[in-house]
């Protein structure tokens, strides 16, 4: 899974490190350490810290998810 946060919009109120600690740290006051790459054991933590975040500075990449999605796609008639 690959997440980004928007360090320009982040202001540092530490919703996600209380959810999701293993994937996110805060660095002092302010300044917000994260792993863009989190292990995908990580998803449901890191979707609760996304959904807390009050400013929606953490953007979860679900491209993953689609090449992972049963194909539903209708078979032609033979």
């Amino acid at each position: 899974m690959r997440l980004v946060v928007d360090l320009n919009r982040c202001q540092g109120y530490a919703q996600c490190a209380f959810l999701a600690p293993d994937v996110f740290a805060m660095h002092g006051d302010e300044g917000l350490l994260y792993d863009p790459q989190a292990e995908e054991a990580q998803r449901a933590r890191v979707a609760q810290a996304a959904a807390a975040c009050p400013v929606q500075a953490i953007l979860v990449d679900e491209l993953d998810l689609a090449s992972r999605a049963p194909d539903t796609a209708e078979a032609p008639d033979a």
